[in-house]
C-alpha cells in the first residue's frame, strides 16, 4: 500500500535526500496557474466572478455571500452542546499558548539620551480562510481567529465555502464557531477566489481589502496566497497536509499506522511518510494498514494518498540518517516514535510531536499549538500560524541633542563615504547657530 524507498548503505546529500520522496509538484504547478487566473478574475469582476466560481466549484447560486447576522446567531443557538464544550476548551488552550507568542516591548539604552524601543504592532485588518470542501473545520476557525485576537487585530473577516447541502450557507458549525469567537464579518466564498477577494476587496458585498490573509486549504488556496503576496501579507502556504513519522523498533506499529491514516484522510494529495531503521517495524506497519484503511470512513481518499508518489516507507541505516532525511524533507507534521527522540535535532518541521501519546490529531484540536502549518518543505524557512503572524516588529528611536552630537561626526563620515552628503547635512543642521 505504501511503496518502499531503501536508502540504506548510501551517503546522500540534503538535495539527494529530498529527491528521494518527491512531493506532488505537478499538482502544485497546475494549481498555481489556475489559482492566479481565479484571483485575477475576482480582482477585475468582483461579485460576479465570485458567484460564477461558487456555481462552478460549490454548485451554489443566488446565495448570500455576506453572511447575515441572523445566520450566525441561529448556528450558535443550534450548536450541539458537546461540540460547543469542545470548542470552548480548544479556544481556551489556543488562547493561552498564543499569548506566550506576543513579545513585550524592549527598550535598549545606548547611552544617555539615546534609546531604541522595539515594539510589536498588530496589523489593522485580516482575512481568515477556513476550508470546507472535503471536510468541515471549525477547529480552523479557532486556529485562525484566536491568535489574531490575541495579537490585537481590530478587524477580523472570515471566509468559508458555501455549502449546497445547506442552501448556499457556510456550514453551520463553522458559523457557530465564528459567532462563539465574536467574529461577525463572515463571507460564503471559497477557494482561490476567496483569497483574491480578501486581497483586492469586493465593494458590491461590502468587503474591504485586508492587510494579511491566513488559513489552511488545498493546493489552490495555497497557490492563491502566492498570487496575492506583495499586495497583502500571508502566512505560510498551508496546502495539502503532510505527516512524516520517524520511528525505531520501540514504536507501536498500530499507532504509527493510525497516525498515517489520520492525515491521509484529509486529501488524495496528502503526504504520508514513515522513516525507520527497523525493517521489522516497517513490515508490521504495512501489515496493520490494510484493515485500518478498509475500516475508515474515507477509504478511497486514504488509498489514493498512500498510492501517490508523495507517500512512502523509507528505510535508513540509523536514526542519524533518519534525522538528516527529516531535516531535508521539512515536513508539516513530524512525529517521533523513538526510544531517545531528541527533538532538538529535528530542526526543520512545522510542528514536532514527541512520543506515542502525542499524535498529530492532538495538535489538530486541543494541544494548544496551532494546526495551520507550512507544507511543501517551507518549514525550512517559514513558521506556523501564531500571534506573531499578525504582528509587525517596529522600532521607535529617541535621541536628544547631546546623544546625537556624540555620533554626529561618524554619521557625516559614513554619509560622505556613500556620496550622500545631504544625509550628513541633515545632522549638522541641528547644531548650526
Amino acid at each position: 500500500m505504501l511503496r518502499t524507498i531503501d536508502l540504506r548503505g548510501r551517503v546522500l546529500s540534503p538535495a539527494e535526500l529530498l529527491a528521494a520522496v518527491p512531493r506532488a509538484d505537478a499538482a502544485r504547478d497546475e494549481a498555481l496557474a489556475t489559482a492566479a487566473r481565479l484571483v485575477a478574475d475576482v480582482a477585475h469582476r468582483g461579485e460576479e466572478a465570485l458567484r460564477e466560481q461558487a456555481a462552478r466549484f460549490d454548485r451554489v447560486s443566488d446565495h448570500a455571500i455576506r453572511v447575515p447576522m441572523a445566520h450566525l446567531d441561529e448556528a450558535l443557538r443550534d450548536l450541539d452542546p458537546q461540540i460547543r464544550a469542545a470548542l470552548d476548551e480548544a479556544i481556551a488552550r489556543v488562547r493561552t499558548a498564543s499569548a506566550a507568542q506576543v513579545p513585550a516591548p524592549v527598550v535598549t539604552e545606548l547611552g544617555d539620551g539615546a534609546r531604541v524601543t522595539q515594539r510589536w504592532q498588530p496589523v489593522r485588518r485580516v482575512g481568515l480562510y477556513v476550508p470546507g470542501g472535503k471536510a468541515v473545520y471549525p477547529s480552523s476557525v479557532v486556529m485562525n481567529a484566536v491568535p489574531a485576537q490575541v495579537a490585537g487585530v481590530r478587524e477580523v473577516a472570515l471566509a468559508s465555502p458555501p455549502q449546497a447541502e445547506f442552501g448556499g450557507r457556510v456550514h453551520p458549525v463553522i458559523l457557530a464557531a465564528a459567532r462563539l469567537l465574536g467574529v461577525t464579518e463572515v463571507y460564503a466564498m471559497g477557494g482561490a477566489g476567496a483569497i483574491g477577494a480578501f486581497a483586492h476587496g469586493v465593494a458590491e458585498i461590502g468587503l474591504d481589502p485586508v492587510d494579511v490573509v491566513t488559513g489552511p486549504g488545498n493546493n489552490f488556496v495555497a497557490s492563491a496566497k502566492r498570487a496575492v503576496a506583495g499586495r497583502v501579507g500571508t502566512d505560510s502556504e498551508a496546502g495539502a497536509t503532510e505527516i512524516l513519522v520517524v520511528a525505531d523498533e520501540t514504536a507501536i506499529p498500530a499507532l504509527v499506522a493510525a497516525d498515517l491514516v489520520s492525515q491521509a484522510e484529509h486529501d488524495e494529495q496528502a503526504s504520508a511518510v514513515l522513516v525507520t531503521d527497523s525493517p521489522e517495524l516497517a513490515e508490521a506497519v504495512r501489515a496493520a494498514l490494510p484493515a485500518r484503511v478498509a475500516s475508515t470512513r474515507h477509504t478511497e481518499r486514504v488509498t489514493a494518498a498512500f498510492h501517490g508518489p508523495q507517500s512512502a516507507v523509507v528505510l535508513v541505516d540509523d536514526i542519524a540518517q533518519a534525522t538528516a532525511f527529516s531535516n531535508a524533507y521539512a515536513p508539516e507534521h513530524l512525529e517521533l516514535h523513538l526510544a531517545d527522540p531528541r527533538p532538538e535535532d529535528f530542526v526543520n518541521a512545522g510542528a514536532v510531536f514527541v512520543g506515542p501519546y502525542t499524535p498529530v490529531s492532538l495538535g489538530d484540536y486541543l494541544a494548544g499549538s496551532n494546526h495551520v502549518l507550512p507544507t511543501g518543505g517551507q518549514a525550512r524557512y517559514s513558521a506556523g500560524l501564531s500571534a506573531a503572524t499578525f504582528l509587525r516588529p517596529q522600532q521607535v528611536i529617541e535621541y536628544d541633542r547631546a546623544a546625537l552630537s556624540l555620533v554626529r561626526d561618524a554619521i557625516v563620515t559614513l554619509a560622505d563615504a556613500e556620496a550622500l552628503p545631504a544625509h550628513g547635512e541633515a545632522v549638522t543642521a541641528r547644531f548650526d547657530d
